[in-house]
């Protein structure tokens, strides 16, 4: 782990763009307004200690109508002046203490909000998480960085920021306080002024080393688990997408050892960290503990002396308590701490992976050319470890046209179709594509995001854009007239149909969205031959003007195309 200086920078690169974001205005007057609740709160327990001071002293007098006054209306005493009774001061602090409550709820949510959306963004530009599917092994499951360790940052950087100061503002006011009721101490000769403000700074600089040193392993424990922890939600969510393979293979007892595996290094690293915060919690336990009595004991002799009444040794207590828990919030806190440190490790990680991929060279540039087809210029085409797929590859593809690619698997025809839609970022080239007109991909397997089924007809547009009945003909014309009553039905469909149905489906999109430019990987192999010819034909009748480039091993497929394209021997021939 790194010192604390490296590490507080980190935290503050991360926090200090939402204050000066355009939200800064209403993030800061919110802030503001927790802040003036906080030190308000500090305000009611300084006042607490002076009406516990006379309170305690009405008893020591045996005055009943002074007793009754400090616990309902107020009084007026030679020490304090006039003070609110109880009822009034306790009132007021749970007014305070709800609405600070509820505005930081509000500024964190606001907070996270604001990250989650820039994570997101930065994310998904330059399509940055592809990049790191492919490259970053380091950087381990990114939708938990978005989703937990944002929500994590921001919940403890508010209430470890909050609770700084609060230590910071009780210290300051109670130091007053306790320095006047302490009175000097002689020491062999020596007088000490304020002697119990040094004994309370003893007794919290002690307590903050030796917790340090005894809850110093929870930082690397506490980074772990956050890693164990979503790699056991990441492969319990890959087991349910994947539940019908599992199935099929009767895979269940694999998946269960795998799955158990990933558990026991969630439960050895958890067995860690509480065997480390046993050891620290014994240690703050008997901290707090001691401090209960330990200001009252060292009081006690001047008590007996007559020189402080009872409710001066009360209040000197009070304030001692207060002091030593201001000077000993890391002890307090230092669980945490750690915790809070382990998050910032992990989204400082994630943002400098994400700024690698965003940097990194693109591989083939993809971009718009001027002529109105296709055109591949000396592209060049390797894996992630740099061995080469595809080397100089050039052709070209007319609007209208149709192109079958071929060869045998795994010499580069999915990787080509990858640099022609601009996402391969390994190789070299450049592709021209069209000067006007849309293109759709449509891979093997399709992908159905969560939601409608007519969302997922009509994805990437909006559902909105398109009428239900639209969909519907897009669906019987797929050989989908059994989900046309399902069109609203929200739900996994990724899941719920089979390999055949959601092949279909993006061939009801492709109709539906009517594409200029269509590329097609193996997107009917799903498919019975026969099943297969007829959606070609459909395809071809119900787009004249579409461009088709397909992949695909069936010789029955290359009659519904011009042209065939052959990847053989890391070079791109035309048959």
């Amino acid at each position: 782990m790194r010192r604390i200086g490296p590490f507080l920078r980190d935290a503050w690169a991360l926090a200090r763009p939402y204050w000066s974001s355009e939200e800064r205005w209403a993030a800061r007057g919110l802030l503001a307004l927790v802040v003036a609740l906080n030190l308000s709160l500090v305000g009611m327990t300084v006042l607490l200690t002076y009406w516990q001071r006379a309170f305690y002293n009405t008893l020591e007098a045996k005055d009943p109508e002074g007793f009754a006054a400090l616990l309902f209306t107020w009084h007026r005493t030679a020490d304090e002046g006039l003070l609110p009774g109880f009822a009034v001061i306790a009132l007021l602090y749970i007014l305070i203490a709800v609405y600070q409550l509820y505005l930081r709820q509000a500024l964190e949510i606001r907070w996270r909000r604001w990250l989650t959306e820039v994570y997101l963004a930065q994310w998904l530009d330059k399509r940055a998480y592809y990049r790191m599917s492919l490259t970053d092994q380091a950087t381990d499951n990114p939708d938990q960085r978005i989703a937990e360790d944002v929500r994590m940052f921001v919940d403890d950087t508010l209430a470890l920021g909050l609770g700084l100061m609060n230590a910071v503002v009780t210290l300051a006011s109670f130091v007053v306080v306790l320095w006047s009721l302490s009175g000097p101490l002689s020491v062999l000769g020596v007088e000490i002024p304020g002697y119990m403000v040094w004994v309370a700074l003893l007794y919290a600089a002690l307590g903050t080393w030796l917790a340090h040193l005894i809850g110093r392993p929870l930082i690397g424990l506490n980074f772990l688990q956050q890693k164990v922890e979503a790699d056991f939600r990441y492969a319990l969510v890959r087991f349910r997408e994947n539940a019908e393979g599992i199935a099929l293979h009767g895979g269940e007892a694999d998946e269960r050892r795998g799955l158990t595996e990933r558990f026991g290094a969630l439960v050895a690293n958890w067995r860690g960290i509480m065997t480390a915060t046993k050891r620290l919690t014994f240690f703050t336990a008997g901290y707090g503990q001691v401090a209960v009595v330990f200001p009252i004991v060292v009081a006690a002799p001047a008590y007996f002396a007559g020189r402080i009444p009872l409710g001066g040794l009360i209040q000197t207590s009070s304030a001692f308590g207060q002091v030593q828990g201001a000077l000993s919030w890391i002890v307090e806190s230092y669980a945490r701490l750690t915790a809070w440190r382990a998050t910032v490790e992990r989204l400082t990680g994630f943002a400098a992976a994400v700024r690698r991929a965003r940097t990194a060279e693109a591989g083939p540039v993809a971009a718009p050319g001027t002529a109105p087809g296709l055109a591949l210029r000396d592209v060049t085409l390797a894996l992630p470890d740099g061995r080469l797929l595809i080397e100089g590859a050039a052709a070209e593809v007319a609007p209208g046209q149709s192109v079958v690619l071929t060869g045998a698997s795994g010499l580069g025809k999915s990787t080509l179709f990858r640099a022609i839609a601009g996402i391969w970022p390994f190789g070299a080239g450049r592709v021209d594509l069209p000067a006007t007109g849309r293109a759709l991909f449509l891979p093997q397997r399709p992908y159905l995001p969560l939601g409608t089924l007519k969302r997922a007809v009509c994805y990437p547009e909006d559902a909105a854009g398109f009428t239900d009945a639209e969909a519907a003909a897009a669906l019987e014309a797929a050989e989908l007239p059994h989900l046309v009553p399902r069109l609203q039905e929200a739900g996994a469909w990724a899941q719920r149909l089979s390999g055949g149905e959601q092949q279909r489906l993006a061939l009801a999109r492709a109709l539906l969205l009517k594409p200029d430019w269509l590329f097609l990987d193996e997107a009917t192999a799903s498919l019975d031959p026969e099943a297969e010819e007829r959606l070609y034909a459909r395809l071809k009748a119900a787009l004249p003007g579409t461009a088709i480039v397909s992949i695909a091993h069936r010789p029955a497929v290359a009659r519904f195309h011009d042209r065939t394209l052959r990847i053989e021997g890391g070079r791109l021939r035309e048959d």
